[in-house]
């Protein structure tokens, strides 16, 4: 059997645990995959591109695990009444194939990659940081702002979205966080003047300029969140130039980051190895730091795994027939008469109804 998680089981172990501590195992969890980076096979995600958006395969496996994420991202759904994103998500045993899980991975998505944001700001950003920008204030950002408080002790966010609606149902979520203040501001200058660390969520699927180099102060920290797919960048190159640069996987990231703007021996260093310690993350209080982070299946990986022992824990799924279970394996063809037949008169009664 494999175990089957919906949107109300994940939000059944963000209840039961606490979003704090759902956020503090997603990035022990991270940590623990990116420090075993080359036990993984690796590739950059399979990608469908439309004029609207697009949509995404992402799939990764070491020894034991598979897992693939399905996921598009298509800004214009909000007018319709569809997310932005939406994801769903498998892990399977390598050694048989067998679909262990699978599992919705919308708002897990929105956890790991807020959780991912931290990861990065711990390693990179200065250790005294206080204060964050959060630019873009739509699906993803309270999970950001709600990580940083948590984890980081952010105390101060200051808020800005080109639509006031956002921001204003960002504070409303946020209302009454002890040791959180929300500060919404005009624009992106004044959001990001003086803050320790920038983050950027926004959803157009257009080369923006969210971010240009005279709003960068010495010492800040970036995690460009929202250039994740090609043409889609929130940053000016310059702000890059300016910058040490790291990424999830390099040969993605030079093709859906901002880093598409820069030549192909721009430097970069991948994040694991700062992890690791085989590179060095900041050297000093005054340099800017930027994380490119597009997202990669080493993150949904990751939360698949974190997902599949918080239901156990939990006595959360429910555990579906995906694949039929056959006395004889090779007799598949038997299962078409040996599976019973829905009931005509439950089929006619919910006609009728």
């Amino acid at each position: 059997m494999t175990t089957l998680l919906t949107t109300q089981d994940v939000a059944h172990i963000s209840q039961t645990l606490g979003l704090a501590e759902v956020f503090k195992r997603m990035v022990g969890y991270l940590e623990a995959d990116y420090l075993r980076w080359a036990e993984f096979d690796k590739c950059a995600r399979v990608a469908s591109h439309s004029e609207d958006g697009v949509i995404e395969l992402m799939p990764i496996a070491d020894g034991e695990l598979y897992s693939f994420k399905y996921v598009n991202g298509h800004p214009k759904n909000t007018k319709s009444g569809l997310p932005t994103v939406m994801a769903v998500g498998l892990l399977a045993e390598v050694a048989t194939g067998r679909p262990e899980l699978v599992s919705e991975l919308t708002l897990t998505t929105a956890i790991r990659t807020a959780a991912t944001s931290v990861m990065a700001a711990k390693a990179l950003a200065r250790k005294n940081s206080r204060s964050m920008a959060l630019i873009g204030n739509g699906a993803q950002s309270e999970f950001q702002a709600l990580a940083f408080h948590y984890l980081l002790g952010i105390e101060d966010i200051r808020l800005f979205d080109i639509e006031p609606a956002a921001t204003a149902k960002l504070q409303r979520n946020l209302a009454g966080i002890p040791g959180l203040k929300l500060i919404p501001c005009q624009s992106t200058a004044e959001a990001v003047r003086g803050a320790d660390i920038i983050t950027t969520v926004t959803a157009d699927k257009t080369n923006a300029t969210i971010i240009t180099p005279e709003m960068i102060e010495p010492g800040m920290h970036i995690n460009g969140v929202g250039g994740d797919c090609p043409g889609k960048t929130e940053m000016h190159r310059g702000v890059l130039e300016a910058s040490k640069v790291f990424v999830e996987f390099e040969p993605q990231s030079r093709i859906e980051g901002d880093l598409q703007q820069m030549p192909a021996d721009f430097a970069v260093t991948e994040f694991w190895q700062v992890l690791k310690g085989i590179s060095q993350g900041r050297e000093n209080e005054q340099d800017i730091t930027f994380f490119d982070s597009v997202g990669f299946a080493l993150e949904d990986f990751s939360a698949l795994r974190l997902l599949r022992d918080c239901a156990r824990e939990l006595g959360l799924g429910q555990d579906v027939a995906l694949i039929p279970s056959m006395a004889d394996p090779k007799d598949l063809f038997g299962q078409l008469s040996s599976t019973p037949a829905a009931p005509a008169q439950f089929t006619i009664s919910r006609l009728a109804a």
